[in-house]
């Protein structure tokens, strides 16, 4: 598993249209194979700052699987008018997570 990270930074007279834009792109990666999960995050202090994290399989699941999907279409055409507010777009590997925990804690 790799994590991909794309933050952005989006003027706040902007801020429903990304929702908007994300909410449509959402409907893709939920079908798709090689995302395993994602959250889309908008800052608290700097309300104008998004950050975008989809867990995919693999980065070549990402690259050569999603990218060439029929649905990555949608999905680029959902999140193209963000283009030019992204200030990083990179996978990482996961070197430590928490446990997860059950709602009672």
């Amino acid at each position: 598993m790799v994590v991909e990270y794309i933050r952005y930074t989006v003027p706040i007279e902007r801020a429903a249209e990304f929702e908007q834009a994300y909410q449509t792109a959402s409907q893709v990666l939920d079908t798709d194979p090689h995302c395993l999960s994602y959250e889309i995050a908008r800052g608290i202090e700097e309300p104008q700052n998004w950050v975008v994290r989809i867990e995919w399989d693999s980065v070549t699941g990402h690259e050569q699987g999603f990218r060439t999907s029929p649905g990555f279409a949608e999905f680029f055409a959902a999140v193209r008018p963000f283009f030019d507010e992204i200030q990083e777009m990179k996978h990482y590997d996961v070197c430590q997570a928490a446990p997860e925990r059950s709602a009672n804690g």
